[in-house]
């Protein structure tokens, strides 16, 4: 099975890589010390904090796998690749919502690092597909759930 390739952003790859980091060391000692705890406590077959420790312990190493499995198929963007001629993943974009007569701004990113508080959007998205390859000045149509929404791009930036 061909596994997807992880789209990343430097600062996206050490955030990962961080997590990882803590994942392997300080939680899976703070779960093996749950376990040892709850050991204490006797009878397995009624010991309900050692079916909680040895569940986060499961639920710890399945993040692990899933974290590797995106740092082995991470595709870092190089900062110098990205260029403001058009849209790429990296940029921030400027963008004018025609109907509701405002302004909003979303930096592109991949899947792994969408983060809507921010405005960080994926590639993947509907107007993340819409703003790929488009240019400074251009209006682009996004087909959403409630209709067809139209964006002029006023700015593209890294």
């Amino acid at each position: 099975m061909d596994e997807k390739e992880v789209i990343l952003t430097q600062e996206g790859f050490d955030k990962i890589e961080k997590e990882l980091e803590y994942l392997r060391t300080e939680k899976r000692k703070e779960i093996a010390e749950r376990i040892k705890v709850a050991l204490g406590f006797g009878d397995l077959s009624e010991n309900s904090e050692y079916d909680e420790a040895k569940n986060a312990q499961a639920e710890n190493e399945a993040k692990i796998a899933e974290l590797e499995n995106k740092v082995r198929h991470a595709k870092i963007i190089d900062e110098k690749d990205i260029d403001t001629k058009t849209v790429q993943i990296g940029n921030s974009v400027k963008l004018y919502d025609e109907e509701f007569d405002e302004e909003v701004e979303y930096t592109i990113v991949g899947s792994t690092e969408v983060n809507l508080a921010e405005n960080k959007i994926s590639n993947e998205s509907p107007i993340g597909k819409a703003l790929i390859g488009a240019k400074k000045g251009s209006t682009v149509e996004v087909k959403a759930p409630a209709g067809i929404i139209k964006y002029k791009i006023l700015s593209i930036k890294k």
